[in-house]
């Protein structure tokens, strides 16, 4: 019988009780703050992470996950006997981790012709970020865990990497400037005039769908994109930075609008609030196939 292990990287998000409950490994991305090195998910929490990055002088920075990391990651379930590893990666257009994981695989193999037949690595490029990965990430654990085919869950991973639509937007616009989310005029002008961007993911690369005028804007036109996109009948959830009041009011506007509780609101972090700041919130829906 097949034997499954799920694996993703850290930009996944994944609330610590399910990457335990459901025995994910997860491979957590070095973060340098004020010249000193860290491990994201091991180090500090979310809402710790979040206090750094509003009092720092300079804006943290993050690096790759190594071929040396993957490496070791295939080797040590090769040697458990493992049939199949799934590494489900953070999208390939902002990171050089999902290369990375190919280039440990090759090198793997090379080393252990002998595991050609009897260990198969499925590489899956998330094409974006966060809990819109790690939601599938989630769910393939928790079917491998009841015992479906490595296919079924493969095939449904790239059906929702490819069918997720996040719509976001930042309420300060320098952790977006200074990452390239929105250029530097863009921003300065936004701040001047009180616009803030709505963002989402086109295949695998930021783009602004739009701006509105002032914060009381910003949720309504969320709203509106999603429910214009969503898949009736099909689970929508929030994730959230440290702007608790305006989580609040997506979650309460996202009942009326889109039906239902949402599946679950997940928090941000580090290597996602880095790029988009922490003043972050956006909603993910099912929608049609491959527009991110």
């Amino acid at each position: 019988m097949a034997k499954i292990k799920i694996m993703t990287d850290s930009a996944c998000d994944i609330p610590k009780e399910k990457e335990h409950e459901l025995n994910i490994r997860i491979l957590n991305f070095p973060i340098t703050i004020e010249e000193k090195g860290y491990r994201e998910r091991e180090d500090f929490e979310t809402q710790e992470f979040y206090e750094v990055l509003e009092s720092c002088t300079k804006i943290p920075t993050h690096a790759q996950i190594t071929p040396i990391e993957f490496e070791e990651a295939y080797q040590k379930y090769y040697d458990e006997g493992y049939t199949d590893l799934i590494y489900i990666s953070i999208n390939s257009n902002g990171s050089a981790t999902y290369q990375n994981s190919i280039m440990a695989k090759n090198t793997f193999f090379e080393e252990h012709p002998e595991a050609k037949d009897s260990f198969q690595i499925h590489i899956v490029d998330s094409t974006t970020y966060s809990m819109v990965y790690g939601y599938a990430v989630i769910e393939a654990a928790e079917k491998a865990k009841k015992g479906a085919p490595v296919n079924e869950i493969i095939a449904f991973v790239e059906d929702w990497v490819h069918s997720a639509h996040v719509y976001f937007a930042t309420y300060d616009l320098k952790f977006a400037k200074k990452s390239g989310r929105v250029s530097a005029v863009a921003a300065f002008v936004g701040e001047l005039m009180g616009l803030k961007p709505i963002l989402t993911f086109d295949h695998g690369k930021s783009k602004v769908l739009g701006k509105v005028r002032g914060e009381k804007a910003v949720i309504p036109d969320l709203i509106k994109r999603a429910k214009a996109e969503m898949t009736p009948n099909t689970p929508y959830y929030i994730l959230s930075g440290d702007k608790p009041e305006k989580t609040e009011e997506l979650v309460k506007e996202c009942k009326k609008a889109l039906g239902g509780e949402p599946q679950g609101v997940y928090p941000i972090g580090a290597v996602i609030s880095i790029n988009a700041g922490p003043q972050v919130v956006a909603v993910v829906v099912k929608g049609s196939q491959n527009s991110n």
